[in-house]
């Protein structure tokens, strides 16, 4: 009797574990629909690097996984915050809370990111910025929920601001864009130039988005600093330096530090304006064998407009992120941010990296300068490259750094 009922539990025992796996395979088995929101300008100053190009990166990354292939059923949907917090922040709660969307990708313009990174963290979804600069994203309002993948003021300080000092340009004047990217982009540049023994002469706020900069740019002539650093991104960038040009500032033998600068300002503006620009990115096109092959399926579906670093970025976030899902079967935020930030990351555009348990994705960035016209060999063909600056000089380290995450 006693055998009977040992061989009796045995034969239930082993009914309920092989019951139980046969679900674990079937779960295994069962797609993962992932819905994916790009949220940016479509329509503003930032639209030709942000824009649709970006969501044309996401799609890219799915396809290149696999993503269907492995069981993951993605949906791309994107919509325009036109660079306002609240409208920005519209979009997020009701893509989470009613459109079953899991994480949202991109947004430009820091004032709109960092609403979107605290609302990401009251939901519990995940934030995989690329268009916003402010460091802040990764410092003082730091979150578990949020990586920043392609570049922050910190960086853009480092490189660009770095290397004019150390080129002889050791007084400044900033026009600054008048909300938290701006801000944040100034403060980090002081705190370069300072550092490195220059001084800031004065600064001015500009409206965003502006057009008119030239009361703004004869207060920075007039301060005869050798150095004035646009503290803007996108078409303020390039109107800032159209209307420096018209001024005759340059000529004047002062100095323009694009801050931010993209290939897209630079082809907007022409080489024959642009040429002699020196500025910091982390992805440029016509980088290696990997950038080129990507960036030529990129530009056929952007009317031959080639991919900006927020839109490589874009990319590689994606990526990165489909291969947690993937990699643990879940899209629970927590699972996934654990498996991003406790594995490699690798894709063409960036090449090998990590995310840090602050959220700063880490790869390397590089200092450029514009060509001459006559240096170009086409269209497109618009950079030289400087110095390469490796990611634990390009991005603030840990030990100064204001995020909570970091110091618990």
């Amino acid at each position: 009797m006693t055998m009977f009922r040992m061989n009796r539990r045995s034969v239930l025992a082993g009914a309920a574990a092989t019951a139980f796996s046969a679900r674990s395979m079937a779960q295994a088995q069962q797609p993962i629909n992932i819905k994916i929101g790009v949220l940016n300008d479509r329509s503003g100053l930032y639209a030709d690097l942000t824009g649709e190009g970006s969501a044309i990166a996401a799609r890219m990354a799915a396809e290149d996984f696999g993503a269907a292939a492995k069981g993951l059923n993605v949906q791309i949907v994107s919509a325009d915050h036109q660079n306002k917090p609240d409208v920005g922040a519209n979009i997020a709660r009701q893509w989470y809370d009613n459109d079953a969307v899991d994480v949202i990708a991109d947004v430009p313009t820091s004032s709109v990111a960092l609403a979107v990174n605290q609302i990401t963290r009251e939901k519990n979804k995940i934030f995989l910025n690329s268009g916003a600069a402010t460091s802040d994203l990764t410092g003082s309002q730091c979150s578990p929920n949020t990586v920043h993948w392609t570049y922050d003021t910190y960086m853009l300080s480092q490189g660009t601001g770095g290397a004019m000092v150390k080129a002889g340009g050791d007084t400044w004047f900033f026009l600054t864009a008048d909300y938290a990217f701006g801000h944040a982009l100034e403060r980090d540049t002081t705190a370069v130039v300072q550092r490195q023994g220059g001084r800031v002469l004065g600064a001015v706020r500009t409206p965003f988005p502006g057009t008119d900069f030239s009361s703004f740019l004869l207060q920075a002539q007039a301060s005869r600093a050798k150095v004035i650093g646009l503290a803007n991104a996108g078409g303020d960038t390039v109107n800032s330096i159209k209307q420096a040009a018209e001024f005759g500032i340059t000529a004047g033998g002062q100095k323009l530090a694009g801050l931010l600068v993209f290939v897209n300002d630079v082809h907007a503006l022409g080489l024959q304006t642009a040429q002699g620009l020196v500025l910091t990115e982390t992805f440029y096109w016509d980088l290696n064998d990997s950038t080129r092959a990507w960036s030529r399926r990129f530009a056929p579906q952007r009317a031959g407009n080639m991919p900006s670093m927020v839109q490589a970025g874009v990319y590689g976030s994606v990526l990165h992120y489909l291969k947690a899902v993937a990699a643990t079967r879940s899209k629970d935020a927590a699972q996934a941010m654990t498996w991003m930030k406790g594995n490699e990351t690798d894709d063409p555009l960036f090449g090998k990296g990590t995310v840090r348990a602050d959220g700063r994705k880490l790869h390397p960035a590089y200092l450029f300068e514009v060509k001459k016209p006559s240096e170009s060999k086409g269209p497109w063909d618009y950079y030289k490259l400087l110095a390469t600056l490796p990611a634990e000089e390009a991005f603030r380290p840990l030990s100064a750094n204001a995020c909570p995450l970091v110091r618990a």
